[in-house]
């Protein structure tokens, strides 16, 4: 069975995002579960070393949290945007990981540069450090600590890392 799966969960969230996104009928339901199963069958090769999940519901619950913080960065950006765009304080900041694992460093970086207002630029060659530009910022340690309690910590709970 793990050869048709390889990642039950991701057909099962493909399959579910199709029929959110085009109806349900039993075409697409149909369709939806062909994708499903070919989609990580084809893409397998490109996961060589994927992260056992530990703990599930700290999974959704940090899906809900970085949704949330989209939501609410965007509002923020849009204000400072539409405000005074010459009082910006953009800076680079660098952020100490304590994650060891390339894809939960590729998740978190992915997470931050998802939320408006900063982005991943850089991945230090020795994985220990993650630089990130914000656009406004105020105090770079109220940033990394910020980025270590909401999704740095919780990847770490998330997987086996």
């Amino acid at each position: 069975m793990r050869k048709l799966l390889p990642f039950p969960l991701l057909s099962l969230f493909l399959w579910l995002t199709w029929l959110l996104l085009n109806g349900f009928s039993w075409g697409h339901g149909l369709l939806g579960l062909v994708l499903a199963v070919v989609l990580p069958l084809g893409t397998r090769p490109f996961w060589p070393n994927v992260p056992h999940l530990r703990n599930f519901p700290k999974l959704v619950r940090f899906v809900l949290v970085v949704h949330w913080d989209i939501l609410t960065a965007n509002l923020a950006v849009a204000r400072l945007i539409l405000g005074a765009p010459r009082k910006l304080r953009p800076a680079f900041v660098e952020l100490p990981l304590e994650l060891e694992d390339d894809f939960a460093i590729t998740l978190l970086a992915s997470t931050i540069s998802l939320t408006p207002g900063t982005v991943s630029a850089d991945v230090s060659e020795d994985r220990r450090t993650l630089l990130i530009h914000a656009l406004d910022m105020d105090d770079e340690a109220e940033l990394v600590a910020q980025i270590k309690q909401r999704y740095e910590r919780p990847l770490k709970e998330i997987f086996e890392c």
